[in-house]
C-alpha cells in the first residue's frame, strides 16, 4: 500500500475521514512476560477537534502517544491517520506519512542551539517532503503565524522558554500537518509563558487544526474541547478532567 491510497470503509461524499482513528488498536510489549501497556480500544478524532488525553504518569499516555505518532505500531487491531491504514504501510511509508502529516511539541524543545529560530524550523522541514526552495519562506510564515516574526535571527540561548516553545511550535506546523500532536507542552515554562503557548495552541485550533494535548495538568486539559482519559492503559472518554 502507498501513501495516496485510501482505506476502502466508506462514507458520506464530501465528509473527509477522522485525522486518528483507532479500532481496537492497543499494544502489547512482547515477555515473558508480556506487558499491555496500552488495552485496545476505539477512538475518533475528527478533524479541527482539540483533544486533551489526560492521566497519571504510568497510565499509558506515552504509549498513546507513541501509536498516535506512528513511533511504535499497534500490536493489536488497526490505527487509520487521515483514513490511512498505518498498518499496511511499508516502514519507510510510515516514517514519510508521519513527516508529512503529524507535527510534534514536546516538553523539552529539542533546538539546536548554534543554530536560529529559522534555521531550526527550516531543518525541521529537510525530511518531510517539502522542497528545498519552499523551506525558507515556509519557516518565516510559520515563526510569524506564532508571533516571532522579530526574532527569525535570534539563537535560541537568546530566547525565553515561552519563546523557544513557539519555535518549537512554528517548526511543527511549517510542514501544514493534519494532526499537531503535543506532549506537555508547557511542562518547562512558567505560568506567564505557560498561558500565552496555551492562547497559540487555541488560535491554531481556531484556524482549523487539529490539536491533541497529552498532560496530567488539569488546566491544560481544560483548553480542549474533549477530555480522553487514560488510567492504566485503558483508555475511555471523560468530559471531567482526571488528571
Amino acid at each position: 500500500m502507498t501513501l495516496t491510497q485510501q482505506d476502502a470503509v466508506p462514507r458520506a461524499p464530501g465528509v473527509p475521514p477522522p485525522v486518528i482513528e483507532f479500532r481496537q488498536a492497543g499494544l502489547t510489549y512482547p515477555g515473558p512476560p508480556p506487558v499491555p501497556a496500552f488495552r485496545p480500544c476505539d477512538l475518533m478524532i475528527r478533524r479541527g477537534e482539540f483533544v486533551s488525553v489526560v492521566g497519571p504518569s504510568g497510565s499509558g499516555k506515552s504509549t498513546f502517544l507513541n501509536i498516535a505518532g506512528l513511533l511504535d505500531a499497534p500490536t493489536h487491531g488497526s490505527y487509520l491517520l487521515d483514513g490511512i491504514d498505518t498498518g499496511a504501510l511499508r516502514d519507510a511509508d510510515r516514517t514519510a506519512l508521519r513527516g508529512r502529516r503529524i507535527g510534534f511539541v514536546f516538553q523539552s524543545f529539542h533546538l539546536l542551539p548554534h543554530r536560529s529560530s529559522q534555521e531550526n524550523v527550516v531543518l525541521g522541514m529537510t525530511y518531510n517532503g517539502v522542497a528545498r526552495a519552499e523551506r525558507s519562506a515556509r519557516a518565516r510564515d510559520a515563526l510569524v503565524r506564532v508571533g516571532l516574526g522579530h526574532r527569525l535571527n535570534a539563537l535560541p540561548t537568546r530566547l525565553s522558554g515561552g519563546e523557544r516553545q513557539r519555535v518549537a511550535i512554528a517548526r511543527a506546523v511549517a510542514c501544514r500537518p493534519s494532526l499537531l500532536l503535543c506532549d506537555e507542552p508547557t511542562g518547562n515554562l512558567d505560568t506567564r509563558n505557560a498561558e500565552a503557548v496555551l492562547e497559540l495552541l487555541d488560535e491554531l485550533h481556531a484556524d482549523g487544526m487539529t490539536v491533541v494535548v497529552i498532560t496530567h495538568d488539569p488546566l491544560v486539559a481544560g483548553r480542549g474541547a474533549r477530555t480522553v482519559a487514560i488510567r492504566d492503559g485503558v483508555l475511555h472518554e471523560d468530559r471531567e478532567s482526571t488528571a
